[in-house]
């Protein structure tokens, strides 16, 4: 005996003993050793062991994950995941054979499902839902002889797989349910497991409504004598049954249907017949509850289902006749009632509804692997079924045949291997026999089916002998008694029993057909649909791609015209042909499953049995070619592309890199053979370049990594360096700051220090000095004291005797002189009393002078009331101002800032050296002197100069003469046209000669103000004048002065303001004025800052205001007889006054309305920003220079139309053309508007008889009529009574009284006669000078009106007319707002350039083309597009609008009228003014385009017909994709919309395709790139939007990288550019996997890069968080704990709450990524298609795991997530302690109310907020007070922060804190409660009584072998895969 057949081999091609009997001892040791699985090569053998054995747990499941066939021990997860491998290595469909019946198959293919599973890794529902599909289709399995769960059907599991490797999907192929096993079952064997799980599981008041019982009273189930099965639980399997039902999405409703449909089965099964005795061919049904039931529960009449089981309905040429059935006929009716085999079909259906789900894209190919689990090879029950499944076996060893013997040497052979052949059974005659060759066996049963009354059983026979007597294959009956022929199969020989044509044709008799069509019950019917609708013999099989005929090698073809009805061996035929046509396109492996005995018993091996499996099954041929064979084969380039890595050499042509690497990986380790396409290895050399390849690729990328790393540390370093030099300076700087800080502390302490040295020197010295200075002065004054005193003594003494002497002599002579001085005092006393008095009766007399007679005594020289000036209210607008803080704005700071020299602010009576400002012409310095001495003089400080003598002015010219420039300000003239002649005012000299009005002469009051505001406005900005006056005014005593200072300052301010620089000062100084003048002051001045500077000085009306304080009232004239009187001020401008008249006349239509002065001539003010009273100033000095008065100026002013809107419509207001109307009739009347023919005057006179007097047209009225509208002239000319015949006659022929037309539209008529007539006369008129060349003069005017432009000379002659589509640039306000009113308004464009277009949305046209827009808002022109019409060939479509140029007119232009030159100069002219970008981009993608392009790169306005980039144009499938995703053009707006879409909607468009498809988006860069170059604007700034978006979501590939980079850099001035190149940095590490998410979009389109995220915590707080597109969700983690300064941020996790969700988000994926998952998922949920949706959700930040959770550790974490447990434990999902209880209802209740123990007296209210809810009850209220209280007391001052922990710090304590707990509806587990409570904690899954909280299991996470969820159900598996316990629950969540 060979060593290796001692203990035996893994792979049996190992073994030393080649031979029947070495594998068989293999075998046997394995066996022993409880080893079942062994390899011969890649198959792999499988020994059932019928024992549970411990090797398919989890461990095992990770353990072969992704693992070589052969680098462990023989399993079948080795296969599985072989066959995943090889899946996604090799891009191809694998598949697996399982074969041999009673050996373990199904059990390994639930085996290999477990595993694809697991290696999937999604946990999703789809996978538990294949994988529970195998509970349901054990609805086809049974307990047999050889096997207590053999599959009586064949299936192939087809699993789809994403290219991710993740199950997406499968679907379930089911051949040839064994259906005779519902009525007869063999002995020792079961019915269909279904019927007794039913009967066992079922709940009792289900069974009574069903009427059902047990196993024992149903014929159906009891025939083989077995109604348990050992081993297998009913009860429990029913429950993994109905589980498992509702995985599959069946309703309550289907389980129930079934079951009804189940229960019939067994009901019919009892129903029993009786022979009719009068008729012994015919029966009747016996008397049974069983029948009743059946029709109650197949929802069918009674009558008629007893009489289509006793009756059979034979329908003839003429007629139908109802034959009755015996006994035995009638049993077997009942029995063909196939009611089991097509509610299987539906069943089989339905889970392929629930776990298939169709690609949405046709061409798109899955991946998949697939599972055949068919019968296996059997010989006993031997009728047609199983010829049709040993067939099937033939089929399979076949191919096992094929694929292991056949192809592998016919390869061997074309290849040139030397091989030396190996011989083999070969089953392929007997194919023939069977089915192949013509006169099959299976075409003769055919054949003999599709005659039924002259087919037999004993003619097929006969025909089978007659054809098949002399093959070696079929054996015929030893004699013509017998009915058995055999069938020499590859397992052995089986006879048949020959009763095949009956179950061959497999039909259901029309009565039961029927009989199914008049039921009620839906499932009934669904399941027999195909026999209900089908109307020809054409069946569909179970595939539904294959159609079921009748087999065409037959004796007899049927005719054209006449269709057979398929045959079951037929069906069976096409379903196997589909399946091997499946088997043959997918890589295969086989698994031989070996039965050891056929008792069932463990560790029993039968040599016997064994050894002839293993010679049927070509095992010993198998290992000798899998020995000497090559199993793994490679075409050179593959081999190469897959091993290069292992290659030591970079140029070598395939064959020899091939074999170097083989030579120098497979040296020593057997022969490996080289063809000549291709390499020839074995299965061990396939794993060992493997292994090489991973260890080099392991070596390759470590040496990538270390490059990388490498490279990072160098940048690493390079910025370390400049970081230090970085430090550096700044230490330095720092340095030293840091120490001229201390050096000036240093400086500051000596300084100190000697000052106090110094200082103490100092008080000692002069404590000294004082001692001294106090001896030594009391020592002189002593001195000094007593040499006086002993002066003043002598003297004293001498004095007295002299004074004695003297006082006597004096004595004597006073009393003399005394009387006479007392006289004269008297007499000076009287004079001096009499003064005073005189002196304190005229101070009395002057105080009692008002501040009204002070201001009359000024104004003395005007008269009490002045013509067209009064009294009145103030202008709308007049409000009282709040001051701002102006005390900081004094004059005095003012004048000490800016007085030049010594000048103050204070009062003087002298005339000023120079100027009080500074200012450099010398023109402002005369001026301000002169200024200075006209104040004083006002004011009074100055008295008036006499008249002079000639000789003594010319000593003072320069002061005493008026300056030219306010000369020729008062020589001015009217004019009728323009208005206003404004002259050029000359300042060149600054000395004034010549004669002319001086100033050294007395003025009167009105012309030294006239004088003084006169420089105020031909000097503008002369802060002088007002310093001046507010330097008179502070300080001023004299009160005359004073208050001639005040109304001096007042009339300044209503016509000049102050600078900028003194406003603030004279606001301020203002506030001070006596009286009422501040607010009056205010105001004036905050007018005229608002209205500007006035032009003129002020007139008489404003005197009188200002004398008054009041605004003036004017009287505005309406030509149509109306007068309005409206409140003016100085600053009231014509705009003002046109506002005001149009809101008393509710004038809605104000455009060209203006204000007119009239006097001499009349005068256009206009509308606008004119000043009113600058007009009636004029007025005055027109009447003085004519020599009148100034208050006797007759002026007037009128509101009339000025000008017409080119789109004047007179319909909109009717007031306005009634004006306009009565204008007209007032220019008629006065010949203001002439008309050159007659006529038209006679004719509009007759319109105005109708309008005014309708179809009277007495002579009085028609007299009237002409007074009206005729001009003196004419009426002078033609006597009166001529001009009312003529209006007479021409009213009575008119068109208008004939046809009754209404007097409005009469006038409109009129007014657009005058519009149409005379442009002129409404035209706006300017004086301007010429520039350019073309005109002859240089001065002339311009006139603009509605019809275009007119330049007139000085004497109205026209010079040139413009129309407005003529004028290509203006800057005058009035045309261009006619030009861009036309242009909006305009239907007609003319084409810039050429535009040829394929695409039939876009036009397309020839430059300077007429083209009609259409305006129909169906394409936007915000984005840049309208629609057009061209005027020649009258297509429509869309225009860009940077291609056209819209004419600014409403009449249709004629273009041929203008010069080619004209033409050109029109689209020159408008295309410079196209706002574009630069034409040439700093940077593009034209030297990238030059290799990798196949299109322009700068952009376009269509879209591309192919992608950009070569790479993409041999995949039809991305190229596609990348021509979709020019959505670019619309987003940017180069494409017309006729729909607008949202922005996310076409970004899904644009991105989605490259985050599925890595290879286009270098597509999506350079299309970006390409329509941002050279573009609009506008689309610019959108593709800076884009490519925004598109960095942050992937980066370009290396060599579009650096071109990208370029094109962002050199447009860094752009607001986006930087922060897209730092995003295409962070892109380069992990790109996204979605598009941009509805707030991305959002935000970029509102060009912020910032986006910031309201983030939600359990304690009912939230905070904003920014958020960037790059930001993980383990980032936003982090950056949270450190925002809220949590001690860690482990176990924390982002949840996302949706309306019927929660979601817990993944730390590595993108934050915006999870939330567009999550919006999608929504989305579906919904069922949204397309479009936008709006999904609410919230985002939370919480505790995830609990894991290391001590109180007290971190207080911010157990406040914010720890504390809001809280709810948990009121709930009642805790068990505790009445002790505990009462604790923490004392600590919650100092949270509460913050420890105020006056809330005491509430507890018994909030006691549910203190207690768990189940346990409220256990005590009484008053008992929880006292005792809450009690402990609540003893707590003292807790806060509420410790009384938060000290709850947790009790919690944590128990086993279930920290737990997420779920209140679901479970079905699996009997012993349960329906409703059960689920605990998830950090140690594992507990289940709990919801009601007692006991706990029912306990599943730690290590137990716990698979797990998903889905939909609303959750699904595990606990301990084993193969016979786990398995665990649904459902919520409503």
């Amino acid at each position: 005996m060979h060593p290796s057949s001692v203990k035996g081999v893994d792979d049996m091609i190992m073994l030393g003993d080649l031979n029947e009997a070495g594998l068989l001892r293999n075998l046997l040791v394995r066996h022993k050793e409880g080893i079942i699985y062994t390899y011969t090569g890649s198959i792999l053998v499988a020994v059932n062991p019928y024992q549970l054995l411990p090797i398919y747990t989890t461990e095992q499941v990770h353990q072969y994950t992704d693992r070589r066939l052969g680098e462990l021990p023989p399993h079948v997860f080795a296969i599985a995941d072989t066959c995943f491998f090889n899946m996604r290595r090799n891009k191809k469909n694998q598949c697996c054979v399982i074969g041999e019946s009673g050996a373990g198959k199904t059990e390994s293919t639930k085996l290999m499902l477990q595993f694809l599973a697991a290696v999937s890794g999604q946990h999703s529902w789809i996978e538990q839902q294949i994988l529970e599909a195998n509970p349901i289709l054990e609805f086809g399995n049974a307990k047999t002889v050889r096997n207590d769960n053999s599959s009586r059907f064949g299936k192939y599991i087809d699993i789809s797989f994403t290219k991710g490797g993740a199950i997406e999907g499968a679907r379930v192929e089911q051949y040839l349910l064994e259906k005779s096993r519902v009525c007869r079952q063999a002995p020792e064997e079961r019915n269909y497991h279904i019927f007794y799980y039913m009967l066992m599981g079922m709940a009792p008041d289900q069974k009574k409504i069903l009427s059902l019982g047990t196993a024992a009273e149903y014929k159906y189930l009891t025939m083989g004598k077995c109604t348990s099965c050992e081993g297998r639980d009913d009860v429990k399997e029913y429950a993994h049954f109905r589980s498992a039902l509702k995985i599959l999405t069946f309703t309550e409703t289907d389980s129930w249907e079934i079951s009804k449909l189940l229960a019939a089965i067994l009901h019919l099964g009892n129903v029993e017949f009786e022979i009719i005795m009068s008729n012994l061919e015919g029966c009747n049904i016996a008397k049974s509850s069983h029948f009743s039931m059946a029709s109650q529960l197949l929802e069918v009449d009674p009558t008629a289902l007893e009489k289509c089981l006793t009756q059979r309905t034979v329908t003839t040429a003429r007629d139908t006749v109802n034959k009755p059935l015996n006994s035995d006929q009638a049993l077997d009716g009942r029995d063909a009632f196939a009611i089991y085999g097509k509610l299987f079909i539906w069943v089989v259906t339905k889970i392929n509804d629930a776990v298939y789900k169709p690609p949405d894209d046709e061409d798109t190919v899955r991946q998949s692997i697939g599972l055949l689990d068919i019968f296996g090879f059997e010989n006993f029950d031997n009728n047609f079924e199983q010829l049709c499944i040993n067939f099937a076996n033939e089929q399979l060893q076949q191919f096992f045949v094929k694929h292991v013997f056949k192809l592998e040497q016919e390869e061997y052979a074309r290849e040139g291997i030397v091989w030396q052949h190996i011989d083999y059974l070969d089953n392929q005659r007997t194919l023939d026999t069977l089915a192949n060759k013509p006169m099959n066996v299976l075409a003769l049963v055919d054949e003999e089916s599709n005659f039924p009354k002259q087919g037999t059983d004993a003619s097929m026979l006969q025909k089978l002998n007659q054809f098949h007597s002399k093959g070696e294959v079929y054996i015929p009956p030893k004699n013509n008694f017998e009915t058995q022929f055999g069938i020499q199969h590859f397992a052995g020989v089986v006879y048949y029993d020959s009763k095949f044509l009956e179950k061959n044709r497999d039909t259901l008799s029309s009565d039961l057909i029927q009989l199914v069509e008049t039921s009620t019950n839906k499932l009934l019917k669904q399941a027999f649909n195909a026999e209900l609708t089908s109307n020809s013999n054409v069946v569909k099989s179970v595939n539904p791609k294959l159609i079921i005929n009748t087999p065409k090698n037959s004796l007899r073809q049927p005719s054209e015209g006449k269709k057979r009805i398929p045959t079951l061996s037929g069906q069976f035929r096409q379903s196997l042909d589909s399946l091997m046509k499946t088997l043959t396109v997918c890589q295969p492996y086989f698994i031989r499953c070996i039965k050891p005995n056929d008792f069932k018993k463990p560790m029993l091996f039968d040599r016997e049995l064994c050894i002839r499996q293993l010679r049927y099954s070509g095992m010993m041929e198998t290992i000798r070619i899998r020995k000497a064979g090559y199993p793994v084969r490679y075409t050179f380039s593959e081999f190469l592309d897959r091993y290069r890595v292992l290659l030591r050499t970079s140029v070598c042509d395939p064959k020899t890199c091939c074999e170097s690497i083989c030579k120098r990986v497979l040296a020593g380790e057997g022969d490996w053979k080289t063809g000549k396409t291709k390499i020839f290895l074995k299965d061990f050399h396939d794993t060992m370049l493997e292994l090489e390849r991973i260890k080099e690729l392991n070596v390759k990328a470590l040496l990538i990594q270390k490059v990388l790393r490498g490279y990072k540390f160098k940048e690493f370093m390079r910025k370390r360096s400049a970081a230090l030099v970085i430090q550096k300076y700044w230490r330095g700087y720092k340095g030293r700051k840091r120490y001229r800080v201390v050096q000036l502390g240093f400086a500051r302490l000596q300084a100190i220090a000697r000052s106090r040295h110094i200082h103490l020197n100092y008080k000692r010295q002069r404590v000294a000095a004082l001692v001294l200075q106090t001896q030594v002065r009391g020592y002189l004054a002593r001195k000094e004291w007593n040499r006086k005193r002993d002066a003043v003594i002598l003297l004293q003494a001498h004095t007295r005797g002299v004074l004695a002497r003297r006082h006597i002599e004096k004595m004597k002579r006073d009393e003399r002189e005394e009387e006479q001085r007392a006289i004269l005092a008297k007499q000076k006393h009287l004079e001096e009393v009499l003064r005073q008095k005189r002196e304190t009766e005229a101070r009395a007399q002057a105080a009692n002078m008002s501040d009204q007679e002070m201001v009359d005594d000024i104004f003395g020289f005007l008269p009490n009331m002045v013509v067209g000036g009064q009294e009145g209210q103030a202008p709308v607008g007049f409000e009282e101002e709040d001051y701002e803080d102006l005390d900081q704005y004094s004059f005095s700071k003012f004048a000490s800032i800016h007085f030049q020299g010594a000048a103050t602010p204070t009062y003087i009576r002298q005339r000023l050296q120079q100027p009080l400002l500074y200012h450099e012409d010398e023109g402002d310095v005369m001026a301000s002197l002169t200024v200075w001495w006209i104040i004083l003089r006002f004011l009074g400080d100055l008295p008036e100069p006499k008249r002079m003598s000639r000789l003594q002015q010319g000593s003072a010219i320069r002061d005493r003469y008026v300056p030219q420039d306010l000369i020729s300000r008062q020589d001015r003239r009217l004019s009728h046209m323009v208005g206003l002649d404004q002259q050029t005012v000359s300042e060149d000299s600054d000395v004034m000669t010549g004669e002319g009005p001086t100033l050294d002469r007395p003025l009167s009051s009105l012309e030294k103000v006239h004088y003084i505001v006169g420089y105020g406005i031909i000097r503008p900005d002369l802060d002088e004048i007002y310093c001046q006056i507010c330097k008179q005014l502070h300080e001023n005593n004299n009160r005359n002065s004073y208050f001639r200072g005040w109304i001096l300052l007042s009339l300044c301010l209503g016509v000049f303001p102050p600078s900028e620089r003194f406003l603030k000062y004279l606001q301020s100084f203002i506030r001070f004025a006596p009286g009422g003048f501040p607010f009056y002051l205010a105001e004036r001045l905050r007018r005229t800052m608002s209205n500007g500077p006035r032009g003129e000085p002020p007139a008489w009306l404003e005197l009188q205001a200002t004398k008054t304080k009041k605004p003036m009232l004017v009287s505005v004239a309406l030509l149509d007889g109306r007068s309005i009187n409206l409140p003016v001020d100085s600053a009231t401008t014509s705009k003002e006054v046109c506002q005001l008249v149009s809101n008393k006349i509710k004038l809605n239509d104000t455009f060209g309305f203006s204000l007119y002065v009239a006097m001499y001539e009349k005068w256009a003010l206009g509308s606008g920003r004119e000043h009113v009273m600058d007009a009636i100033s004029q007025c005055e000095q027109e009447v003085k220079r004519r020599g009148g008065q100034e208050q006797h100026a007759p002026w007037r002013l009128i509101f009339r139309k000025e000008v017409f809107t080119p789109w004047h419509d007179c319909k909109e207001d009717k007031i306005s053309t009634d004006l306009i109307y009565r204008q007209i009739i007032h220019g008629l009347k006065f010949g203001e508007y002439q008309t050159e023919k007659e006529d038209d005057i006679i004719e509009l006179a007759a319109k105005h008889l109708y309008i005014q007097h309708g179809s009277d047209s007495r002579p009085e009225n028609v007299k009237e009529t002409v007074k009206d509208c005729i001009k003196t002239s004419l009426l002078e000319a033609k006597s009166e009574p001529k001009l009312v015949q003529m209006i007479h006659t021409a009213h009575a022929q008119s068109t208008f009284l004939s046809s009754g037309q209404k007097a409005d539209l009469v006038k409109a008529e009129v007014v657009d006669y005058a519009r149409e007539k005379w442009p002129m006369f409404f035209s706006k008129f300017f004086e301007v000078t010429k520039q350019s060349p073309p005109l002859p003069k240089s001065k002339f005017i311009v006139a603009i009106n509605w019809t275009g432009i007119t330049f007139l000379d000085e004497r109205e002659k026209r010079l040139l007319e413009l129309s407005f589509p003529e004028v290509t640039g203006v800057n005058t306000v009035l045309i261009t707002m006619f030009l861009s009113g036309l242009t909006e308004r305009s239907k007609y464009a003319v084409a810039l350039r050429e535009v040829s277009s394929q695409d039939p949305t876009i036009l397309s046209f020839k430059r300077g083309e007429l083209l009609i827009l259409i305006k129909d808002e169906e394409f936007s022109k915000q984005r840049g597009w309208i629609k057009c019409q061209s005027s020649s060939t009258k297509k429509i479509g869309a225009v860009s609008t940077e291609t056209i140029f819209i004419l600014p007119t409403l009449s249709k232009p004629n273009l041929l009228n203008l010069s080619p030159n004209q033409r050109k100069n029109l689209v020159e002219a408008n295309r410079k003014d196209m706002g574009t970008v630069e034409r040439v981009a700093p940077a593009s993608l034209k030297d990238f385009s030059l290799q990798y392009f196949e299109k322009l790169w700068a952009h376009s306005r269509e879209p591309i017909r192919q992608p950009l980039l070569k790479n993409l144009l041999g995949n039809p499938e991305l190229s596609h994709k990348a021509c979709l995703a020019f959505t670019i053009l619309k987003y940017m707006g180069d494409y017309p919309t006729r729909q607008m879409q949202s922005p996310l909607e076409l970004t899904d468009q644009i991105f989605s395709p490259p985050t599925k498809h890595e290879a286009l988006r270098d597509e999506i860069y350079c299309q970006i790139m390409k329509q941002m170059t050279s573009n609009n604007n506008f689309s610019i700034e959108l593709g800076w939007q884009l490519l925004w978006l598109c960095c942050g979501l992937f980066p370009p590939s290396q060599a579009l990288l650096r071109h990208a980079q370029k094109f962002v850099e050199s447009r860094r001035r752009e607001q986006l550019a930087s922060d897209c190149l730092q995003r295409l940095q962070s892109s380069l590490i992990d790109p996204r996997k979605l598009p941009p998410h509805q707030v991305e979009v959002d935000a970029i389109q509102q060009n912020s890069t910032q986006i910031f995220h309201k983030i939600y915590f359990p304690n009912d707080t939230d905070e904003i968080f920014e958020v960037a597109t790059s930001t993980r969700i383990r980032d936003l983690i982090q950056n949270i704990s450190k925002k809220l300064k949590l001690a860690s941020a482990d176990g924390f996790s982002i949840f996302v709450k949706t309306h019927d969700k929660v979601h817990s988000l993944n730390d590595t994926d993108y934050f915006f990524d999870s939330l567009r998952q999550i919006t999608d998922w929504s989305k579906q949920a919904k069922r949204i298609k397309d479009g936008p949706v709006s999904i609410s959700y919230h985002v939370f930040f919480m505790r995830k795991l609990w894991f290391n959770v001590i109180p007290g550790r971190d207080t911010e974490a157990d406040l914010i997530f720890h504390f809001p447990q809280l709810p948990k434990y009121l709930r009642g999902y805790h068990v505790c302690t009445k002790e505990e209880m009462v604790n923490i209802a004392s600590l919650l209740f100092r949270v509460k109310v913050n420890g105020d123990k006056s809330q005491i007296p509430t507890i018994p209210k909030v006691l549910k907020e203190l207690v768990p809810a189940d346990q409220l009850k256990a005590m009484s209220e008053n008992e929880w007070k006292k005792n809450i209280t009690t402990l609540f007391n003893k707590q003292g001052s807790m806060a509420v922060e410790e009384a938060k922990v000290a709850f947790l710090k009790v919690v944590c304590r128990w086993p279930t804190f920290g737990c997420a707990f779920f209140e679901v509806k479970q079905t699996s587990e009997q012993d349960f409660p329906d409703i059960v409570r689920i605990a998830i904690s950090k140690t594992g899954l507990t289940i709990l009584h919801p009601k007692t909280k006991e706990v029912l299991a306990n599943h730690p996470y290590n137990k716990i072998a698979n797990w998903c969820s889905g939909s609303t159900y959750f699904h595990m598996t606990v301990g084993s895969l193969v016979k786990g316990n398995k665990f649904l629950c459902e919520t409503s969540l």
